[in-house]
């Protein structure tokens, strides 16, 4: 083996990946649970049970820091995307109530009981040194994300999109969304700044005054610069330069900030203009090459960080207590929420069944927590696992629920595309 295997990894990687996404995708399945998957077939749990030498050999550690900085660059790349694309569908304003209620109560809830269980799970998975604060609201946190791609892109697959039903559970997972990275982003900022609560009132700070220029400087600017050089909606090499290069200065401002990256590029995308015309081309030339070649990369990483130990006696009844804390937080949540809203019982159950999809979003964020030392690889490898199964039942549970045609109200929604991982 060369001593530097990165094209030999990327092959294996690569490979893994999409074979497990066809292999989901036969199954009725997004492809993006497949490639999550690949990330525990590549680790230690699997690939590394199965063949250690080799598998010590291919993933040795003084071999993988390209991988990680390739993996940072799919990772800013696909959030820079998700911001660019998050948007309120066509007449939100209208069901702003409606979505308020499902997007608070499926944030509320199943932050709830994340500090409910975390009494029980802080002494057993919490790494030496974090509080439980910390922990309990990093729990809450990653009970409470939503995977808005998936959820769109499971709703489009359904003809479920311009139903009333569609409509307010993407206006919904958009409101839970923004609420569960805000109070991500607080708790990265409490641990990562490593002084305490001063620094982490000068991270917190910080975020705001970057979000102010964000909002505030750039945007204005970015409209400009694409009024004057990108008039059609598809920016040429200056213009793709300058968004590039805005997001990744973005990212690195949060991460001097002792933030994640992520949060950066996610502010930057959100801050550009809601022109579906540049969303196309950003999928184009952006998201196409994070999806297929640099997130397998993230996924196997990932992988690489769980442990088989997470399964060994307390643990399979720590592994329940958070999918059961997940599910019922969000299906409960998201359901009463809708039904406040005037639902009825089916259809809000519907709404909350889509509420649970975590997908890539939720590895997303309990990797934030790994790399920030608020969760060790156990806490790690459990909320992986319950990522791939919270994504799995919702469209059975949708099924039961909703039926395979959409229910509720057509009505008109924007053409905008969210295109979630092929």
């Amino acid at each position: 083996m060369p001593e530097s295997p990165l094209l030999l990894q990327l092959v294996v990687i690569l490979a893994t990946a999409r074979g497990c996404g066809l292999l989901l995708r036969l199954v009725g399945q997004p492809a993006v649970i497949g490639e999550m998957a690949a990330g525990i077939v590549l680790g230690p749990i699997v690939f590394g049970a199965l063949f250690p030498d080799v598998h010590a050999r291919l993933f040795a550690p003084e071999s993988l820091s390209a991988l990680s900085s390739l993996s940072m660059l799919g990772l800013v790349l696909f959030m820079f995307i998700v911001g660019a694309e998050l948007r309120a569908p066509e007449g939100v304003r209208a069901q702003l109530r409606a979505a308020g209620w499902v997007g608070v109560l499926s944030v509320l809830l199943p932050m709830a009981l994340g500090i409910a269980v975390s009494p029980v799970l802080h002494p057993q998975l919490a790494p030496a040194g974090v509080g439980f604060w910390p922990f309990a609201l990093f729990m809450a946190a990653a009970m409470s994300i939503t995977a808005f791609p998936i959820l769109a892109r499971i709703l489009k697959e359904r003809g479920m999109t311009h139903s009333r039903l569609g409509r307010l559970s993407l206006s919904s997972a958009a409101i839970a969304d923004v609420l569960a990275w805000i109070l991500l982003a607080l708790v990265v900022a409490l641990i990562g700044s490593g002084e305490g609560y001063a620094g982490f009132l000068r991270s917190a700070a910080g975020l705001v005054a970057l979000s102010a220029i964000v909002f505030g400087a750039l945007r204005p600017l970015y409209a400009w610069l694409l009024r004057r050089h990108a008039a059609d909606g598809r920016p040429a090499g200056f213009m793709l330069a300058a968004l590039l290069i805005g997001a990744f200065a973005c990212a690195a401002a949060t991460e001097w900030l002792h933030l994640h990256p992520v949060f950066g590029a996610f502010l930057f995308g959100a801050c550009l203009p809601r022109d579906d015309r540049l969303l196309a081309t950003l999928i184009e030339r952006i998201e196409h090459l994070a999806i297929i070649v640099l997130m397998p990369i993230f996924f196997a990483l990932a992988g690489l960080g769980t442990t088989g130990d997470a399964f060994v006696g307390a643990g399979l009844g720590a592994m329940g207590l958070i999918l059961a804390a997940a599910v019922i937080g969000k299906i409960a949540g998201g359901a009463a929420g809708a039904r406040i809203a005037g639902l009825g019982w089916r259809d809000s159950l519907a709404v909350g069944s889509l509420m649970n999809a975590r997908a890539l979003m939720e590895l997303i964020v309990i990797k934030v927590g790994l790399d920030a030392g608020i969760i060790g690889p156990q806490a790690f490898t459990m909320l992986l696992v319950m990522a791939i199964a919270t994504t799995v039942m919702t469209g059975p549970l949708l099924s039961l629920f909703a039926g395979r045609t959409p229910r509720g109200v057509h009505l008109p929604v924007s053409s905008g595309r969210v295109t979630p991982p092929p």
